[in-house]
């Protein structure tokens, strides 16, 4: 949608930004591709020509085609040539003034006169070399993932691992696993040696860690609504098809579970977020985030009322906000292929498609996206948007705990368990039911939760041995 009048006047009262700019009609056009260049290589913004000094005047343009050429012959000096919508005229204050846009999420990395330069503020500053490494990996232009990892050999792959994948693509017609490997992207010549690259180490490697740093899930479940010292928390290493299936236990094991009585009595159990919806974001987050940037992972955090998972970097190429529900890039399409390859398929196909549709079919609301200063995040909110319908149908929702019963802290498969004798027709609960409602769970933990449950006298143990039960412990 195009900027109103309105929009405009009030951009330019706040003043000159990182997001906007503006130029007399006899500005030279080297100092219009500069700022062109620089807003392009950020987060885009809007040029108006016809305003005049730090008090933002607008003087006008005599003549609107020569100026709109002149802006078209500065975008087209910058190399690759800037391809921006055709600038259009506007009256502001009674005076035309031409406006330019430069959309976020350009394709390619821009340089004027040998320059890269970026917005800072009101200015055009050079980027620093690490800075323009990662703006080229961002917009794919260069490739972190198929280079070669250094230092590393082929002895710091697992091939056990390679050669299970490769048994499973025979399909292909590649039986080769070292061959298939250079294929996909994950092992590269150089030097007249075969060595790894990131994503080969990545994927396949004996200690992916110790050669990228950073690439690893932190997870914790908070007590609350925020960070605090009350937390469960696991260190996710090893490769990223590893890293998955462990964050999927995470899930299964830390988020709460609601229960439903159905009109017919028959029993429903969700957990507070659509677990495949869960799923498909942790999936994202490993597949598409900047795995260049050191010493900062993937983060999935579940608090009482939302969870949150954020990776390192921007969103990559032409995704922005306002068009990741329809736009499909990846800086990563060899970690892509590969976990495609192994049967993620199912949880990369749709995007953030399936995760809306998944939280709508559980009322939930819509996910948020969010791009932070050095990556993406996204949350899911556990609060149910219309409950109303659901009642009237007949169904008793049964309440979450939200992580604590009359004030003293219970984890979620104790929740569970509370759940489950607070459900109309459930007296008791055993260690086969606790069982059932958490398959996952090792039984030994199961044992110890129903323990716990006795010594915080929320439970009260009855019977002996294997004809032992828990009931709710009366005042």
């Amino acid at each position: 949608m195009s900027a109103s009048v309105e929009d405009i006047w009030q951009a330019i009262k706040i003043g000159r930004s990182s997001n906007i700019d503006w130029f007399s009609e006899q500005t030279p056009p080297a100092s219009l591709a500069a700022t062109l260049a620089a807003m392009a290589n950020s987060q885009g913004g809007t040029v108006l020509m016809g305003v005049a000094g730090p008090t933002a005047t607008p003087v006008g343009v005599r003549d609107t085609e020569t100026t709109i050429d002149r802006v078209l012959q500065a975008a087209l000096s910058i190399e690759p040539p800037l391809i921006i919508p055709l600038p259009r005229v506007m009256l502001l204050k009674g005076q035309s003034i031409v406006i330019v846009s430069i959309p976020q999420g350009m394709p390619h990395v821009y340089s004027f006169d040998g320059r890269y330069l970026q917005r800072q503020g009101e200015n055009n500053v050079p980027l620093k070399p690490i800075e323009l490494r990662r703006l080229i990996i961002e917009r794919g232009e260069a490739s972190f993932e198929t280079e070669a990892a250094p230092n590393a050999s082929l002895d710091d792959m697992n091939w056990e691992k390679a050669e299970a994948y490769a048994a499973s693509l025979s399909g292909l017609g590649e039986s080769d696993t070292r061959k298939l490997l250079i294929k996909r992207g994950c092992l590269v010549m150089e030097n007249d040696k075969l060595r790894p690259t990131h994503a080969g180490i990545l994927l396949f490697g004996k200690d992916p860690q110790h050669h990228i740093r950073g690439a690893e899930i932190t997870a914790a479940r908070f007590a609350g609504d925020t960070m605090s010292d009350t937390f469960s928390r696991q260190d996710i290493l090893g490769t990223l098809p590893d890293q998955i299936r462990r964050a999927e236990t995470f899930l299964v094991d830390h988020l709460r579970k609601g229960v439903h009585i159905r009109h017919t009595m028959a029993r429903e159990e969700n957990f507070e977020y659509p677990l495949e919806a869960a799923r498909e974001l942790v999936v994202n987050a490993v597949a598409h985030r900047d795995y260049s940037i050191n010493g900062d992972g993937i983060r999935l955090f579940i608090f009482r009322d939302h969870m949150e998972i954020a990776s390192p970097g921007g969103l990559p190429g032409p995704v922005t906000i306002d068009n990741i529900k329809d736009e499909r890039f990846s800086r990563n399409p060899v970690i892509v292929q590969v976990l495609s390859d192994m049967g993620f398929i199912e949880r990369l196909g749709y995007g953030v498609d399936r995760v809306i549709d998944l939280m709508r079919q559980q009322k939930l609301r819509a996910p948020e996206f969010e791009e932070t200063a050095g990556g993406f995040r996204v949350l899911l909110h556990n609060q149910n948007v219309d409950t109303k319908n659901e009642e009237s149908a007949g169904d008793v929702n049964v309440s979450r705990f939200n992580g604590e019963y009359n004030g003293v802290e219970i984890n979620p498969r104790q929740e569970a368990a509370l759940i489950y004798l607070h459900t109309p027709g459930n007296t008791r609960i055993t260690n086969s039911d606790l069982q059932e409602l958490c398959r996952d769970v090792h039984a030994e933990t199961i044992r110890r939760d129903l323990v716990d449950l006795v010594t915080k006298n929320i439970l009260q143990k009855m019977g002996q041995k294997r004809g032992s039960y828990y009931v709710l412990k009366r005042d």
